[in-house]
């Protein structure tokens, strides 16, 4: 440890000596960018707790704050969202229908709903049975 000047002036001694100093190029950074390409987005879940009287009010009240989500944060995946009891997230079921349109589009009804499926959105394409 014979230089106990501060690494940076440590750095910029070297970086002249080799021909890269900041006087020949000032707009060069030092730091070279890294040599690993970023890593793509992934998927999370959020998990809400609440309370509801039974299965059948917690599936509506679940709906209902995914549909509120849905329209606050347009980028969120509704068709993903399931309700399951809380201390058994094995048991999750779905929310929303998902069935697949003939243009690709997904029903955007809530899950076992009956008649029609419909596309997300005011006039939504509708497809499928609409007597069941």
């Amino acid at each position: 440890m014979g230089d106990n000047r501060p690494p940076q002036w440590r750095q910029r001694r070297v970086m002249q000596g080799i021909g890269r100093g900041r006087a020949a190029r000032p707009d060069e950074p030092l730091i070279s960018p890294p040599r690993r390409a970023p890593r793509p987005p992934r998927r999370f879940t959020a998990h809400l707790g609440f309370e509801a009287d039974g299965p059948e009010q917690a599936r509506d009240l679940a709906v209902t704050y995914a549909e509120a989500l849905g329209l606050l944060r347009p980028e969120l995946a509704l068709g993903a969202a399931t309700v399951s009891p809380a201390d058994a997230w094995h048991r999750a079921e779905p929310l929303f229908c998902g069935a697949v349109g003939p243009d690709g589009e997904r029903c955007a009804d809530v899950a076992g709903h009956p008649g029609f499926h419909h596309a997300p959105g005011p006039g939504g394409l509708g497809w499928g049975e609409g007597d069941r």
